[in-house]
C-alpha cells in the first residue's frame, strides 16, 4: 500500500505540474493573440505616470511616417513647389477659371484626379487633430513641416473654393468623364466642370466638414502665420452657419454624388464642426450647441460607430472627451452632463475595439485587423487605432487609470497596444507578411491602382492609356506613402492594379494613419488646450 501511495502522490505531482504549464501556455498565447490582445482585470488598476517631453524615437513608426507622409506629395495638383516626386509635374492649373477662381491647389482623392472636397476636408481635419495632439512627437521626428505643408495645401483650397459666403464649390470634375480615361494628371485634357454648393442647392455635411477642417487648421498655423490663422477661423464659422441655416445632403441635392462619396447624413458634421470651433474660440455658443442645444438629438449617445470621412460622430466623441478630461470652470451643469454622454459613448467605442473586452466587436480578421467592408477595408481599423491612442493618451495626461468595460478594467497601456496591433498589421505584421504602406519595408504592392504611378512620365497616352491599367508588370513608378484599400477578410491580398477594391489608396486614410504612427512614434503627455 505504501509504495502505491508514493506513485499515486507522483502522479498527482505532475499531473499539477502538467496542468499549471498548460495554464502557462493558454495564458502566453491569450496575450498573443493577434488585434492587441492582454488587458482586462476585475480591478481598476492605479494610475500610470504622465509621460513628460517626447522620448526615444521608435525608428519603425518614425520611417513609417516619413514614408506616410510623401503620399501627399504624391497626391498634389496645382504648381508643385519643391517637388519631390520626381515623375510628377505641374497640373489641373485652369481648375476653378471658368468661375474665375483658382482652385488649382488640393489633393486628388485616389487614384485618379477628381478633387472631392468632402474626402479632401476630411483628410484636412484628422491631419490637423494630428499636428495639435502630436505636433511635438511629429517634430522629434522631423516630420512636422511635411505635415503642415501638406495641410496648407488643402486649406489653400478650401479658401479658394469659399468666395462668398453662402457658395461653396464641393468637386473639381466630372467623375464619368475623369473615370473614362487613364492618363497622368500632367496630360489631362477633358473638361473639369465645378459643383457647388448654395442656398438653394444645399450641402451641410460637406459645408460643416470644410469649417471642422479650417477650425482646426487655424489652431494649427496660429503661432506662425496669424493672418492666415484668422482667415481659416473667419471662413470656418461662416461655412457653419451656411451649414446649419441651409440644411441638406449635398448627394441629395446632386444625385450623381451617390456612386462616389454618398453621405449618409449631415447631423454628425455640424456637431463635429462645432466642437472644433469651441475650440478654435473658447466660444460657448458652440459647446452649448453640441451639447444642450443639439446633443440628445443629434448624437445619438449610447451607441458607438465607425469613425470615417462620412460618420464623424466616434470622433466628435474623443475630440469632446478631451473638453470632459481637462474641465473648464466656465463649463455649466448642463452642458457638462452633455459632455459626460459624449465621454460615455466614447468610451463605449473603445470597448467595443479591446480584444479582450466583454463588448468587443467580433469583426476582425485572424490576423487581428478590425474588418468592416470590403471596400478599402483598412480604413476602419487605422480610424479605430486612431481614435484609441488619443484617448489612451488623453488618460494618461489626466491620470485616469482605466475604462471599465462591462466589470472589466483596461489601462492606457492595454488601449495603446490595441493602436499599436493595428498599425503593425498595416505594416507587415499580417499573415501576407505585406507593408500595405507602399514604399514602407521589403515587401509592399506592386501595382497600386493609380493613374500617375502605372504610367511612365514620357508615354504619350492621351486619355485611354488602358494598357498600363492592364498591364501585369509592376509600376514604373512608386506612389511612395500610399494606404492600400487592404485585405479581404480571410486576410488574403491580390496584387492586381485592376483590382481596385484593394490596390486604390486614398488621402483620407493616409490622414489618420499619419496621425497614428506620430502617436506611437514616442511617448509623450499631451497639452490639456489647444490654445
Amino acid at each position: 500500500m505504501g509504495s502505491r501511495t508514493k506513485g499515486c502522490c507522483g502522479w498527482l505531482i505532475v499531473a499539477l505540474v502538467l496542468a499549471l504549464v498548460a495554464t502557462a501556455a493558454v495564458v502566453a498565447i491569450m496575450k498573443r493573440k493577434p488585434g492587441g490582445g492582454g488587458g482586462g482585470r476585475s480591478r481598476p488598476p492605479k494610475p500610470l505616470p504622465v509621460p513628460g517631453p517626447p522620448g526615444d524615437i521608435d525608428s519603425k513608426y518614425g520611417d513609417a511616417l516619413g514614408v506616410a507622409l510623401q503620399f501627399f506629395q504624391v497626391q498634389k495638383a496645382g504648381k508643385l513647389v519643391d517637388n519631390q516626386i520626381p515623375w510628377r509635374g505641374d497640373s489641373a492649373l485652369n481648375d476653378g477659371k471658368e468661375a474665375k477662381l483658382d482652385l488649382s491647389k488640393g489633393l486628388y482623392d485616389a487614384g485618379d484626379h477628381m478633387k472631392f472636397t468632402f474626402p479632401m476636408a476630411f483628410t484636412a481635419t484628422v491631419l490637423a487633430w494630428s499636428v495639435l495632439e502630436y505636433g511635438d512627437q511629429m517634430t522629434a521626428a522631423k516630420q512636422l513641416d511635411p505635415a503642415l505643408d501638406a495641410l496648407r495645401w488643402v486649406t489653400d483650397f478650401l479658401i479658394a473654393a469659399h468666395p462668398t459666403d453662402n457658395v461653396f464649390y464641393i468637386q473639381v470634375g466630372d467623375p464619368d468623364l475623369d473615370h473614362d480615361c487613364w492618363q497622368r494628371p500632367e496630360t489631362m485634357t477633358e473638361k473639369r466642370p465645378l459643383t457647388q454648393i448654395n442656398p438653394k442647392n444645399p450641402g451641410s455635411d460637406i459645408a460643416a466638414e470644410a469649417a471642422a477642417a479650417m477650425a482646426a487648421a487655424s489652431m494649427v498655423f496660429k503661432s506662425s502665420d496669424t493672418t492666415y490663422s484668422d482667415s481659416l477661423l473667419q471662413h470656418a464659422q461662416k461655412l457653419f452657419t451656411f451649414a446649419d441655416t441651409y440644411k441638406g445632403i449635398a448627394s441629395d441635392t446632386y444625385p450623381n454624388l451617390q456612386k462616389y462619396y454618398n453621405s449618409t447624413g449631415y447631423v454628425d458634421e455640424l456637431l463635429w464642426a462645432a466642437s472644433w470651433l469651441y475650440h478654435a474660440t473658447g466660444d460657448q455658443t458652440y459647446l452649448s450647441y453640441v451639447t444642450v442645444q443639439n446633443g440628445k438629438d443629434y448624437a445619438d449617445w449610447g451607441r458607438p460607430t465607425w469613425f470615417s470621412w462620412d460618420d464623424k460622430l466616434p470622433g466628435t466623441q474623443i475630440l469632446l472627451s478631451r473638453v470632459n478630461f481637462f474641465g473648464s470652470k466656465e463649463i455649466s451643469n448642463a452642458e457638462n452632463s452633455g459632455l459626460k454622454m459624449y465621454r460615455d459613448t466614447a468610451e463605449a467605442v473603445i470597448c467595443g475595439l479591446l480584444p479582450d473586452s466583454p463588448s468587443a466587436t467580433g469583426s476582425r480578421t485572424s490576423g487581428g485587423l478590425v474588418w468592416i467592408s470590403g471596400w478599402n477595408s483598412l480604413q476602419h481599423g487605422i480610424n479605430a487605432a486612431f481614435l484609441a491612442v488619443v484617448y489612451s493618451d488623453y488618460m494618461l495626461t489626466s491620470q485616469t487609470a482605466a475604462v471599465e468595460c462591462s466589470g472589466k478594467y483596461f489601462s492606457p497601456t492595454d488601449i495603446r497596444n490595441f493602436a499599436i496591433s493595428q498599425a503593425n498589421y498595416v505594416l507587415g505584421d499580417n499573415p501576407m507578411k505585406l507593408s500595405y504602406l507602399v514604399g514602407y519595408g521589403s515587401s509592399y504592392p506592386q501595382q497600386v491602382h493609380h493613374r500617375g504611378a502605372s504610367i511612365p512620365a514620357d508615354a504619350k497616352t492621351g486619355c485611354k492609356g488602358f494598357e498600363y491599367l492592364h498591364s501585369s508588370s509592376p509600376n514604373p513608378n512608386v506612389a511612395t506613402g500610399a494606404v492600400v484599400g487592404g485585405p479581404f477578410q480571410n486576410d488574403s491580398f491580390v496584387d492586381l492594379r485592376d483590382n481596385a477594391v484593394q490596390t486604390e489608396s486614398s488621402t483620407y486614410n493616409s490622414g489618420t494613419f499619419v496621425g497614428l504612427l506620430a502617436g506611437l512614434v514616442t511617448t509623450s503627455s499631451i497639452a490639456k488646450t489647444f490654445t
